[in-house]
């Protein structure tokens, strides 16, 4: 008779991710809000809506990854910050709609469960939800034998947020005039990172660890510097200041996203110099070769957030962004549209 195997033979161990749920609820409990029913293990995560103050609520959802800036964490051994990363890709895609974020669910797969690397990672997504106000009520650790190198991952997560039908961002109430206010980056974000790894690891042949003056740190530190979770600037200034539109400077750079909450009968002026560009960008242009057109459809080159505001209104929330820590410029302006076609940003 063949001696008997177990799921833990062939890599699944059942019994270690459950000892990982345990710290997780700690973790989680952490991010509690109202609305949050019961803890972390349940078949479902249970969140009670309250709408007391929505006249017409309208639930907003989104989904998204940290993409390849996962192996810079994997070549740094280090994986407490991409968890923030993966909540600011979800929550700054819906807070441009107006949404206030309620809670997140994430999932996070691995060849082998390291309970150390997991825990690091839930930890940096825990941090990210507090930032972001919103709670984790749910998830999935999947382990999936040869499937992933030794200490390799990926993640993913899922928001959901609320907003009252009356008070959706969408960008329809875009004139011509209107300004554009850009509202810093941490950095990269957590977007173009095969460029940057062909840049820094196949053209310099940099090291991690490799100190660079122009940086003031390691280029390791660097690509790992989270993304800015904007939900609570985007909250605060929706309470008494007009937006009229709201775009995340995700993947695409400037170019594409402003463009998707344009009206067709606009085009958009932008003022080249007009904004302070971190050293990490320059440093990326020159060492890559990499033209003006390609760095701004590929990074965020300083702006993580446009806001279209009235021109009359421009100076009022310039003061309130830096009343509240953020660094802001008016980057450009709503043009006529005269004709259908051709390129709608013209560059100053």
């Amino acid at each position: 008779m063949t001696n008997s195997i177990t799921y833990a033979d062939a890599g699944v161990d059942i019994d270690k991710a459950n000892r990982l749920v345990n710290i997780i609820k700690k973790i989680a409990q952490q991010t509690r809000r109202s609305g949050v029913m019961g803890e972390i293990g349940g078949f479902g995560g249970l969140f009670a809506l309250n709408v007391e103050h929505f006249d017409n609520p309208v639930l907003v959802s989104s989904t998204d990854g940290v993409g390849t800036k996962l192996k810079i964490a994997f070549m740094m051994d280090k994986h407490d910050t991409v968890g923030i990363d993966l909540v600011a890709m979800c929550v700054n895609d819906i807070v441009v709609q107006g949404a206030e974020p309620l809670f997140f669910l994430d999932y996070i797969s691995m060849g082998k469960l390291d309970t150390k690397i997991a825990t690091d990672v839930i930890t940096g997504i825990g941090a990210g939800c507090r930032q972001a106000k919103c709670a984790l009520i749910g998830g999935e650790t999947a382990e999936m034998p040869d499937f992933y190198k030794k200490n390799e991952y990926d993640l993913a997560g899922f928001v959901v947020g609320i907003v009252d039908n009356s008070k959706i961002i969408d960008g329809s109430k875009i004139r011509i005039g209107n300004r554009l206010i850009g509202i810093s980056s941490s950095g990269l974000h957590s977007n173009g990172y095969s460029l940057v790894r062909k840049v820094c690891f196949e053209i310099l042949k940099l090291k991690i660890d490799a100190f660079i003056p122009e940086l003031g740190k390691t280029i390791g530190e660097e690509l790992l510097t989270p993304t800015k979770i904007y939900a609570q600037t985007v909250r605060s200034m929706m309470m008494d200041l007009p937006i009229l539109g709201l775009a995340h400077i995700t993947g695409g750079g400037i170019v594409d996203n402003i463009l998707r909450i344009i009206p067709d009968g606009c085009n958009i002026m932008l003022r080249k110099q007009s904004w302070e560009i971190p050293p990490i960008f320059s440093y990326l242009q020159e060492a890559g070769n990499i033209s003006d057109q390609e760095m701004m459809r590929t990074f965020n080159n300083g702006i993580g957030m446009i806001a279209v505001v009235p021109e009359d209104a421009a100076a009022e929330i310039l003061e309130r962004l830096t009343a509240m820590g953020e660094k802001a410029f008016v980057i450009g302006e709503i043009m006529e549209r005269k004709e259908a076609g051709g390129n709608r940003i013209k560059w100053l």
